[in-house]
């Protein structure tokens, strides 16, 4: 998948949004996109940002469930073709919902059909919707495409209700909402070598973002050199060697990989919750701990795929 910072012409089927968790709503948005772009022989792209809107609008904005670089991850991972990731400033702030779609979307970027998810608004003060882009793009005779919401327990999937599921830690709820298991994304960086010494190496890894589920040891699997690989996280403290001050800490042990992996990126699938932190008395009561979680892995989690 192609990334631009800039728009750039690509005569495309185009939608926008932040897309943050790329959940099931978004997914339709995403496929409808896909889609119409291949029937019409055109690429399919999408329009994001580096900042979530709500930074410039109110001054802060909501923890995000995933941060852009895994945002482009998955849709990549959907097919779509090409991103333009723009900088939500003050000047797009103000720009009115007729200026965005003539000379954003159809002038610079080129769109020959539009995908707006249904409660999608857009430009100055949110005075546009579906109708008023049906409206613009009629007049550029250009097609428009509505996508409906995607239902969870009756309600349309939010990333406001996702976001709540993860921090309360109900992996399941959160799981359907987005249509694939919770994740973590960021990079690996240096730690202190306890795992090492533990005989357990982790992956301390920095969060590209904000939303995790709560403390303690968890299922997963990690993403790495394109192989999926069965993992233990921790996620929280480290009670056993924290002395008064607790530092907050993701740290992943990689069952099936030994190898140096600072500086890169990884994706962590958290299946489901296998213990609370405990603070252990000594080092080695917590190295036969870990031990029995990385035997549990291994009988719940399957073999290496």
């Amino acid at each position: 998948m192609k990334v631009y910072e800039s728009p750039a012409y690509l005569p495309c089927i185009l939608t926008w949004g932040v897309f943050d968790g790329v959940h099931r709503g978004h997914q339709q948005v995403l496929l409808r996109t896909i889609s119409w772009a291949r029937e019409r022989n055109l690429v399919s792209v999408v329009l994001t940002f580096k900042q979530h809107p709500e930074t410039v609008l109110r001054g802060s904005s909501p923890p995000l469930v995933t941060s852009l670089q895994h945002r482009l991850l998955l849709m990549r991972k959907l097919g779509i073709d090409a991103a333009v990731v723009l900088d939500f400033d003050r000047g797009l702030a103000e720009t009115t919902a007729e200026h965005f779609v003539k000379d954003i979307l159809l002038g610079r970027i080129g769109a020959r059909g539009l995908v707006l998810g249904f409660n999608c608004t857009f430009g100055k003060n949110a005075s546009g919707d579906y109708r008023v882009l049906e409206r613009i793009a009629a007049e550029q005779n250009v097609p428009t495409r509505e996508v409906r919401p995607a239902y969870y327990k009756g309600r349309p999937i939010s990333s406001t209700a996702i976001r709540k599921a993860i921090m309360d830690g109900n992996l399941a709820a959160a799981s359907e909402m987005l249509g694939r298991p919770v994740s973590l994304f960021g990079t690996v960086v240096e730690g202190a070598g306890r795992g090492k010494g533990l005989g357990f190496p982790t992956a301390n890894l920095e969060l590209h973002h904000e939303v995790h589920p709560p403390p303690g040891v968890y299922l997963c699997y990690a993403y790495v050199e394109g192989k999926r690989l069965r993992a233990l996280t921790s996620i929280g403290t480290r009670p056993t060697f924290d002395d008064g001050v607790p530092s907050p800490a993701v740290e992943v042990h990689l069952i099936e990989f030994s190898g140096d992996l600072y500086g890169t990126n990884l994706e962590i699938e958290v299946v489901e919750k296998l213990r609370d932190q405990i603070k252990f008395g000594s080092a080695e009561a917590l190295s036969e701990q870990i031990g029995a979680d990385v035997a549990m892995a291994r009988r719940k989690l399957g073999g290496r795929s």
